[in-house]
């Protein structure tokens, strides 16, 4: 193990100053109550030091401790499943990549570096790292196959990034199975069962995760994250708002706060409110300046606002800072809908390049790639793409996607289907979203349905006025050619 690791290349990628493994293969009321029960425990995840390297004098008698080195603070973050800032991970990076050198058959070690490589593609969008941290966590695994939590954990967050939520379910159920009272385990899992569609699941889990005993319990700031994800599946808004506020307040540490700040925009947004929306996403950048998804909302909110130079900027900010698919499509629709056709397209190039790139890292974009397909490119590619992910994710957001691609492929009567599934009240997960009643809107019309699409159509506005740049025209067109009742 530590020949393959000393032969790694000594640069990382995208100019990565660090060595590493060698690229491997590629109820309201009551829940409310529960979580403010939640007994605020101190888990001690990862805070060992196994090189040597944050070795201090002893702190004077009756002195405060010395505070954690950037090591300890992104190996506790990563432990946690917490956000960590870019400088602390990389820091950490070269830690254990020189400790291992010296000391390759340190299995938790190789899970802590797995981590930390997972949690920087997240956070730079270079998908180049995740089969490093593959390679390292399952160097860790086999090394020690049973009972090994940190290698467990590690997986399942690794295929959660790359959007494998069943991979992500099978690691998660196994660590929770391995040790039931680490409570680790649970916020990979409930993102698993998340993607899968699985809301139930998801609610059970958090269940779990808020029960655990005093001494197993985790930081409150995490529960209550979590706990803001599957409130908003369920259509709780107002309950994911208020957890999220309460998360804010309890963050450890700025990633973490900016984080939570930035689900709090997503909600705004979501909502329609973009100023709102504005002010969480600029207090998650203040936070955190280093938060491509507060950069990104921040876009989404000064184009609503009328403010485009300024969401340009923002958007290619986001952009520089983790290289999302998802960045380049917005930014480019808002070149289209301002006449900038050159520009858009050149937006939609980066779109495709991005996917193929995380292809490589094995990220699944079928869910993204289908929809821009869709829309932008070949709606029948799109309906292929969103079958399969259908088959293996079969969440709301899949269906609004596949809905969508097989209204835009002509197959009106199929798409209205999944488009029912994605926004009927009766589907857990069917969230109020203007994207998915336009859409429905959309269709319906298309089928003479006229007072479902004109219902449909007018809740998107009303949901949001400000949803997508060529969307909110696209209704307002449809709706002025149904008229009035």
């Amino acid at each position: 193990m530590g020949k393959e690791l000393a032969s790694g290349s000594a640069g990382g990628p995208a100019g990565d100053p660090v060595g590493g493994p060698a690229d491997g293969p590629g109820g309201r009321s009551a829940k409310r109550w529960t979580l403010v029960g939640v007994v605020v425990g101190s888990a001690v995840v990862g805070c060992a030091v196994l090189g040597g390297v944050l070795t201090a004098a002893p702190p004077e008698r009756g002195g405060p401790p010395p505070a954690p080195g950037p090591v300890a603070r992104a190996e506790t973050a990563v432990g946690a499943g917490a956000p960590a800032s870019l400088p602390d991970l990389v820091a950490l990076i070269g830690d254990r990549e020189a400790h291992l050198r010296a000391h390759p058959g340190d299995v938790r070690s190789w899970a802590v570096l797995g981590a930390a490589y997972t949690e920087r593609g997240e956070r730079t969008g270079d998908a180049r790292f995740y089969p490093k941290a593959e390679k390292a966590l399952r160097t860790s695994l086999r090394a020690k196959p049973r009972k090994n939590v940190e290698a467990l954990d590690g997986l399942a967050a690794l295929a959660n990034a790359r959007h494998d939520f069943r991979a992500a379910r099978k690691w998660g159920e196994a660590s929770v199975a391995a040790s039931p009272k680490r409570w680790t385990a649970y916020p990979a899992l409930i993102d698993a069962y998340r993607g899968l569609g699985e809301f139930k699941a998801a609610d059970k889990a958090l269940a779990r995760l808020v029960r655990l005993p005093k001494g197993a319990a985790a930081p409150r700031a995490r529960v209550l994250a979590r706990a803001a994800l599957v409130h908003r599946d369920q259509g709780q808004r107002e309950d994911a708002a208020a957890a999220l506020s309460d998360a804010v307040a309890l963050a450890s540490a700025p990633a973490e706060r900016a984080d939570c700040l930035a689900g709090a925009g997503e909600l705004a947004w979501e909502r329609g409110e973009p100023t709102e929306s504005l002010r969480a996403f600029e207090a998650a950048v203040r936070a955190d300046p280093d938060g491509h998804s507060a950069l990104a909302g921040q876009g989404r909110a000064l184009a609503a606002l009328g403010r485009t130079p300024e969401a340009v900027r923002a958007y290619r900010a986001a952009s520089e800072k983790r290289a999302l698919p998802q960045y380049a499509w917005e930014l480019g629709e808002l070149y289209e809908s301002l006449g900038l056709g050159d520009e858009a397209r050149a937006q939609y190039d980066v779109v495709r390049q991005r996917v193929r790139e995380g292809a490589a890292g094995g990220v699944n974009s079928d869910l993204v790639a289908g929809l821009f397909e869709a829309d932008h490119g070949d709606p029948e590619a799109a309906v292929r793409l969103l079958r399969e992910e259908w088959e293996r994710h079969p969440s709301a957001a899949v269906a609004d996607a596949l809905g969508w691609a097989l209204h835009r492929a002509g197959q009106h009567e199929d798409a209205l289907v999944f488009a029912t599934k994605a926004t009927d009240k009766q589907h857990v997960g069917a969230v109020r979203s203007a994207p998915y009643a336009y859409h429905r809107g959309m269709i319906e019309r298309r089928l003479k349905m006229e007072g479902p699409a004109r219902r449909h159509l007018e809740e998107a506005l009303r949901i949001s006025p400000y949803f997508s740049p060529l969307g909110v025209p696209a209704a307002k067109e449809a709706l002025g050619a149904l008229g009035q009742v």
